[in-house]
């Protein structure tokens, strides 16, 4: 048994009022008292959370990094990302100028897993990875991450596990009733006449106890309303195009537009804690989300290569350089100006009751179980305009772009005005959207306004996620040199997705044909005025009220389903029984005269996987359905081992060794498939089915890590750490071929059960991979080290290098989704006598990242590095003397002070700008009372 007694230093952490440390901590406080004299160091806001996230580090037995409510709480954050994106090894894709999905080690979100107080949590996306703007960072205490893994980890992930916490109010000392309260605006005026330009947030929380403490309750209630600007460029594409005897590129189109968006999120925690005797503990606890992202946008779709018009080549400008076509012309080119909403709603409930009883002195029994379930609703509207309908009706313009040489878009120039609403009318101006169904519909069948009939088009996807979790587990403390307690324990984990995929095709109610087979004036009162496009030289444009056009009647909609057999592979359900048992020995023991702590286990994990779709074919143009059921399981043996040895008060030396898994994306799981059956003649594998789409019988991708860290604790406040890392992948996946059972699927062309069941599929499959490796430096550094006139000052900063050798199943290069190469932060703080300053960067080079596509599909693209500087300054009057206002406490906030856009490519040209996505800065004041 380790006999390590605790230093100066050491008392000196505990003394700093942290109260969150891990047990070895409070093992140390209670022995205090042997010591003679121990310097009392008090610090208070976000010093004090510096040194409770530093002791969170120090004192865990695995590899984690931690951040503390005061630190969620002061950051000019709107959800948890923007937080957690700046601790080491870690960073935060951006999504509508919102950080939202986190990468870990150079590792995509959905090869992580979240856990809310222990238990893994849903998601609102089509996949697992989870969204955090859904969370707000004013309701929790804590977030820590788990780079390594334990076997009592109740989560499974390759990249790590990232676990929200929320207060224990039997912890807190006193009762508490705090009022947050912050306007927040936007540095671009609103760009759409009907969008904000300022907005909210709110919150009141309490924590209270009762009966003798032994009873606790803590709320918390918060509101937010929060505007958001853009100024977006967005390429369809870059064709090749002769010029001479040379190919260049070309601009194929362009979709740029402004986007005023609002986010509006309510959320409610409730945690009730109960300790009526000293060897049982009870722990209920429930979040509610109701989550609402409103998009107003606005702009003018401009084909270009790949339009109508013609190129003549005098006007065209080339560089030889890039190979790309800096400027051009395009004479008799139509447009499509675009009046687009978007609503984005999600509910999310999650409950959860933990019980502790400790029978004697040596055991302890566990026992947890968890509710959560997400509904995510979407309802995307696209509205066309113009000056006719079809290709050849209504009045052309002759276009020109030019690029100036950055990626921020090309500059257009135009003769039409398309702020005259009598030029510019609803209606589809080019023949986009065919559909038999839409033309009988119409009558136009065989007509000159065949396949002209697309007006606008609605994407509704849903999404509903369940998860239902059961844990029982024991822990028994035992008398040995080596190991001083061990754990086991088993849970089951129940879980199901579903998504259903429907569009409408619009129409003008007032189209008739042959009477009516015009487009339609906007109604004056749905008129709001023009949206200002300046940005990219294309002036101002005609503004109205599509949403309410809609709700009104004045569209005809028609299910797109009906003829497109995409919305059939994207409806799906998925669902995973997951059963879990696992023994773990807690070390603590002595090696070569050193204190060694940490754990080995061993987990074993059962999954069986379920997905329930549709095998579909086009018969006469019409999507005919037959439902499909495809089963799977597998299991796997994780061990996992951490050591952390003592070298002196300040010095310690970390061992991290695990088996990971990740399991496949739910969309590529379903079993949604596309269907041919040949009755006559196999294919060259001897099937007579050909499906493509997903593949049910995907397994988990598994990883083989090390982790060897240096962690010096020179100062109460400070910290620095050489950590090294290497993860083996295999079992990855990739597009390829694999084989399939369509036992009981009838043939869709026939509606019936065909008499062989095997068949070859198209779509994801397991196989290939590499090594992924790395090293981390981090700092936390107070400057009163140097001069006590510098008491307050410090800075927190870390750097992260990743690098991969990763292959796919036919030995082709892949690099991983959300990996960059370098990462950096840096976070920069003065804190002293009330007044608190604090600037803070997060840096990423370029990467790979998912962004939503057609059909609110995700689609991976190359994004270009990004700085991202925030700022704060605030007074605590308690912290200041003064009575009269103590318990108050103000801050000026501002976000992307740098104005930082968002960027991602088509190609490896810089010029070849797929999305340049300008934000602006956000400013918000704000105030915090507590009584």
């Amino acid at each position: 048994m380790s006999m390590f007694k605790p230093s100066m230093l050491t008392l000196a952490l505990v003394a700093a009022g942290v109260s969150s440390y891990s047990s070895y901590a409070a093992e140390e406080q209670a022995q205090k008292e042997d010591e003679k004299a121990v310097e009392v160091i008090e610090v208070k806001g976000f010093r004090a959370s510096v040194v409770e996230s530093i002791n969170t580090k120090r004192f865990s037995t695995e590899v984690v990094e931690s951040i503390s409510a005061e630190d969620i709480g002061k950051l000019p954050d709107s959800s948890i990302a923007e937080s957690i994106a700046r601790l080491p090894g870690l960073t935060a894709q951006r999504l509508d100028g919102r950080a939202s999905r986190v990468s870990i080690r150079g590792f995509g979100e959905n090869e992580s897993a979240t856990m809310f107080n222990g238990r893994e949590q849903v998601s609102i996306s089509d996949n697992r990875g989870v969204e955090f703007d859904l969370y707000p960072s004013e309701i929790m205490s804590a977030v820590t991450v788990y780079k390594t893994p334990s076997a009592s980890l109740e989560a499974e992930g390759i990249a790590g596990v990232i676990n929200m916490q929320t207060i224990k109010p039997l912890s807190v000392d006193e009762r508490a009733l705090q009022f947050n309260g912050q306007v927040e605006e936007t540095s671009f005026d609103k760009l759409n006449p009907d969008g904000n330009k300022r907005g909210y947030r709110g919150t009141i929380s309490y924590i209270d106890k009762f009966a003798d403490d032994t009873i606790g309750v803590a709320f918390a209630y918060t509101s937010m309303s929060s505007p958001n600007q853009e100024k977006r460029w967005n390429a369809w594409g870059y064709p090749d195009k002769e010029v001479g005897d040379k190919t260049y590129s070309i601009l194929g189109g362009a979709k740029p537009f402004v986007r005023s968006s609002t986010l509006e999120r309510d959320s409610a925690m409730f945690v009730l804690e109960a300790a009526p005797s000293d060897k049982l503990s009870m722990v209920f606890d429930a979040l509610y989300v109701d989550f609402k992202d409103e998009k107003i946008l606005r702009g003018i779709e401009i084909p270009f290569g790949w339009g109508q018009g013609r190129f003549p080549e005098e006007y065209e400008t080339v560089d030889d350089a890039t190979g790309f076509i800096t400027s051009a012309a395009t004479i008799g080119q139509r447009v499509v100006v675009r009046n687009d909403y978007e609503e984005r709603k999600a509910d999310l409930k999650s409950f959860g009751f933990n019980s502790k009883y400790d029978i004697d002195d040596q055991w302890r029994l566990e026992f947890d179980a968890s509710y959560s379930k997400v509904e995510r609703e979407v309802w995307s509207l696209e509205s066309y305009s113009g000056t006719g309908r079809g290709n050849e009706r209504g009045e052309a313009d002759n276009i020109a772009y030019a690029f100036n040489g950055s990626n921020a878009g090309a500059q257009f120039g135009h003769n039409l005005d398309y702020s005259d609403y009598n030029l510019i009318k609803i209606g589809g101006p080019l023949s986009w959207g065919w559909s038999s169904a839409l033309n009988e519909k119409y009558g136009v069948v065989g007509t000159e306004y065949e396949n002209q009939l697309q007006d606008g088009f609605i994407n509704a996807p849903t999404v509903d996620d369940e998860l239902k979790s059961l844990k029982l587990a024991a822990k028994k403390t035992i008398e040995s040199d080596f190991v001083n307690a061990v754990e086991f324990g088993v849970s089951y984990r129940d879980r199901e997705k579903t998504k259903v995929s429907e569009g409408y095709f619009m129409t003008v109610s007032s189209f008739s044909y042959p009477d009516n087979p015009g487009m339609l004036t906007v109604p004056e009162k749905y008129r709001l005025g023009t949206a200002n496009l300046d940005f990219i030289g294309m002036g101002n444009m005609i503004a109205y009220d599509s949403r309410q056009m809609v709700a009104d009647g004045m569209f005809g909609l028609l299910a797109e389903s009906l003829t497109n057999p995409s919305h059939a592979t994207k409806s799906w359900s998925v669902s995973e029984e997951v059963t879990a048992a696992f023994v773990q020995a807690n070390i603590d023991a002595e090696v070569a005269g050193f204190p060694v702590k940490g754990n080995a286990g061993l987990r074993y994990v059962r999954t069986q996987q379920a997905s329930d779709g549709h095998a579909y074919a086009l018969v006469d143009d019409i999507v005919q359905l037959s439902p499909t059921h495809i089963e799977h399981d597998y299991s796997h043996l994780l061990p996992s081992l951490n050591l952390s040895m003592t070298i002196d008060d300040t010095q310690t030396l970390r061992f991290g060794a695990a088996k990971t898994i990740s399991r496949p994306r739910l969309d590529e799981m379903n079993a949604s498939v596309g269907a041919d059956y040949n009755p006559t003649t196999p294919d060259l594998n001897g099937n007579h089915w050909t499906v493509e789409g997903g593949n049910p019988t995907l397994e988990p991708k598994e990883a083989i890590g090390v982790d060897l860290t240096y962690e010096n604790y020179f100062s109460p406040e400070g910290y620095f750490s050489v950590a090294v890392f290497n993860k083996n992948l295999t079992n990855w996946i990739f597009d390829g071929n694999y084989a399939i059972d369509m036992t009981g699927v009838a043939d869709p062309s026939t509606g019936e059960v065909p008499p062989h069941s095997q068949g070859t599929g198209k779509g994801k499959e397991n196989g290939g991979g590499g090594t992924l490796w790395g090293y981390e430096l981090s700092l936390a550094l107070p400057f009163n080290l140097f001069h006590e006139s510098l008491e307050g000052f410090g800075l927190i900063a870390s750097h992260t290098k990743v690098k991969s050798d990763i292959q796919d199943h036919k030995g082709d290069d892949y690099q991983l989704p959300g990996l960059s190469d370098t990462i950096q932060s840096l976070t920069v703080y003065y804190e002293r006598n009330g007044f608190q300053a604090r600037t803070s960067m997060r840096k990423r080079d370029d990467f790979k990242g998912e962004v939503y596509g057609l059909g609110f599909d995700t689609v991976q693209v190359d994004i270009v590095g990004e700085t991202i500087w925030d700022a704060q300054v605030g007074y605590d009057f308690s912290e200041g003397g003064i009575d009269s206002l103590k318990g108050l406490t103000v801050t000026f906030q501002v976000q992307n002070i740098t104005e930082e856009p968002f960027t991602s490519l088509s190609g490896d040209n810089a010029l070849q700008v797929r999305d340049y996505q300008d934000y602006g800065r956000t400013y918000l004041l704000g105030f915090s009372y507590k009584y």
